[in-house]
C-alpha cells in the first residue's frame, strides 16, 4: 500500500538501505525512491546497488514536507478545494464553538465559494481573525433545556425568558 506522506521516523539513522528496502520500509514504490534520488536525495556512492543512509533520507523527507506547508496567516483560512490559504469573502467569519474553550472559524472562499474552516481557541479569536468581522451565532437550544415536547421547545424557551 503506497502512502502519500512517508513516515521518516520508521528509518534507523545509522543504517544503510537499498532502494528495495527503503521502498518496503516506507510503503512506497521503488520508482518513488528513484525519483527522490533524481530530486536530490544523496546516495552513499555512485556504485550499484544504490545505498542510502537513514539519516540522509529522513532529512530529505522532512525538508520536502516542510517546503510544501502553507501556514495560514492572520485573517486567513485554508480552502481545501483550492489548496491554499485565503481571506474569506466579504471579510466575514463565523465562530462556531465546539466546547467552552475552543471552536472553529468558518468563512466562504472567494474563489470557489466553498466553506473554509480553522480551529481556534476562544481566547485567540481576535488574534487569529485580525481585522475581520467575527460573528458569534446564537446557540441552538439543547434538548435538556426544553420543558415539553421538541415541537414546543422554542415556545417554552421564550416563555421562560419573558
Amino acid at each position: 500500500m503506497a502512502t502519500r506522506r512517508p513516515n521518516h521516523r520508521l528509518l534507523k539513522h545509522r543504517r544503510t538501505y537499498t532502494v528495495e528496502e527503503l521502498a518496503h520500509r516506507l510503503s512506497v514504490h521503488e520508482n518513488t525512491v528513484r525519483a527522490w534520488y533524481t530530486d536530490g536525495l544523496e546516495s552513499i556512492d555512485d556504485g550499484r546497488p544504490m545505498l542510502f543512509r537513514g539519516d540522509a533520507v529522513s532529512a530529505f523527507l522532512q525538508k520536502r514536507r516542510a517546503g510544501k506547508k502553507q501556514p495560514c496567516g492572520v485573517g486567513r483560512l485554508y480552502c481545501l478545494p483550492c489548496r491554499t490559504p485565503r481571506e474569506p469573502a466579504g471579510g466575514m467569519l463565523d465562530y462556531v464553538p465546539s466546547s467552552l474553550t475552543a471552536g472553529s472559524l468558518s468563512g466562504l472562499c472567494p474563489a470557489c465559494h466553498c466553506m473554509m474552516f480553522r480551529r481556534v481557541a476562544r481566547e485567540r479569536v481576535a488574534e487569529v481573525a485580525g481585522g475581520l468581522e467575527v460573528q458569534f451565532p446564537r446557540a441552538e437550544p439543547r434538548l435538556r433545556d426544553c420543558a415539553g415536547p421538541i415541537v414546543n421547545c422554542d415556545s417554552s424557551l421564550e416563555s421562560q425568558t419573558t
